[in-house]
């Protein structure tokens, strides 16, 4: 091959190379790193944890839990708090479809929610943000009755 061609092909490379974000983690670990988050997330109501469910909400969060949506951290916090008071968890969820964004920016997980006995009674959709320090933070959720 010509000395022109390796260079420009060399050329090529680097530049594609140079068109990644290197912030963004590829999208098969991102999704493991959400499929983590959101069981984490779910965690928080068998243990009966609310402080550690708040830390999941993103500051400008917007959920879908009342009569009207629910906005930010604060808002959504008081209003779930009503799940966190029992000793038993009155529900729980887990995610079964997780997908991200290739900028490893976005990411929207699905799954169903349950009853104590087990039964699928709803289920949730979340959007997550991956913020600057790559913490994985809810912005948006909203459950459907099944």
């Amino acid at each position: 091959m010509p000395s022109n061609a390796l260079a420009a092909l060399a050329l090529c490379s680097l530049l594609a190379g140079c068109a990644l974000s290197p912030s963004a983690p590829a999208v098969a670990d991102a999704r493991q790193q959400v499929v983590a988050a959101e069981r984490a997330f779910a965690k928080t109501m068998a243990d009966r944890d609310l402080d550690a469910f708040a830390s999941f909400v993103a500051e400008d969060a917007v959920f879908f839990s009342g009569p009207k949506p629910l906005r930010g951290r604060q808002q959504v916090v008081d209003w779930w708090k009503r799940y966190y008071t029992s000793p038993a968890a009155p529900f729980s969820w887990e995610p079964e479809e997780v997908e991200v964004l290739e900028s490893g920016a976005l990411a929207l997980s699905s799954g169903p929610v349950f009853d104590p006995q087990g039964k699928v009674i709803a289920r949730f959709t979340s959007i997550w943000r991956r913020e600057a320090t790559g913490t994985w933070r809810i912005v948006f959720d909203k459950g459907s009755k099944s």
